[in-house]
């Protein structure tokens, strides 16, 4: 399936791009003279967190109008981020995380699988329990907090001003969240069950599951 892309904001618009003719995050690596997607680019973790730069365009995302106070941070997640709430990537400007939602080919394509094969050998893996798995739906998480969890390489998403879900670059629908959500809390139940307290492991992850619930759209709009 051909897919028009949407009108990127103006700070991604200026980004350099890929061959097919993808904008390129700011994020990305450049291995073997190519993007690769897949890669983080040297210093790049370490320069979104020390000043505050957008994951996706590399600006600045200080409100330069209002100040940090009104800043808000957005964060491309997918389902089983929402119902944790962490993400292992920094956040973003609310207008370059819903472009990267709506155009990302892997998060708008469920049928696109991620690519392992022929990664550099200096890739880490981030924090945290990767699920490897294409959830199908990606929540925009926007917030006025910011911080990273005590001693991981994590971002705690806190909580939400506004959450939008999307799927195949548009809204999502209600149920195309809760089957995203019902098909990946198996994953966090297993990794609840090997907490050294199983039991409140559990119970936690409950909580968190219905608090997600009420994060999810009531109708057909995303909201």
């Amino acid at each position: 399936m051909t897919r028009t892309l949407s009108t990127p904001p103006p700070r991604i618009d200026r980004l350099p791009r890929n061959t097919v003719g993808y904008p390129v995050p700011w994020f990305v690596a450049t291995v073997d003279g190519q993007p690769d997607f897949r890669v983080i680019g040297e210093g790049k973790m370490r320069g979104a967190i020390d000043l505050l730069l957008c994951w996706l365009c590399g600006h600045s995302l200080i409100n330069r109008t209002l100040g940090p106070a009104a800043t808000q941070y957005a964060y491309v997640i997918g389902p089983m981020c929402a119902v944790n709430r962490t993400s292992a990537e920094p956040p973003a400007h609310r207008r370059c995380a819903i472009y990267a939602a709506t155009a990302c080919p892997f998060l708008t394509t469920p049928s696109m699988r991620r690519r392992s094969n022929n990664l550099p050998v200096t890739v880490i893996a981030p924090d945290g329990v990767m699920i490897r798995r294409n959830p199908g739906v990606t929540a925009v998480w926007v917030t006025n907090t910011w911080r990273m969890m005590d001693g991981f390489q994590l971002f705690a998403t806190g909580e939400p001003a506004e959450v939008l879900w999307f799927a195949e670059g548009r809204p999502a629908t209600r149920a195309e969240v809760l089957e995203s959500i019902a098909t990946g809390m198996p994953l966090l139940a297993d990794e609840a069950r090997k907490d050294p307290d199983p039991a409140a492991a559990m119970a936690a992850l409950h909580a968190q599951y219905e608090r997600a619930l009420s994060l999810i759209p009531a109708d057909t709009d995303g909201r």
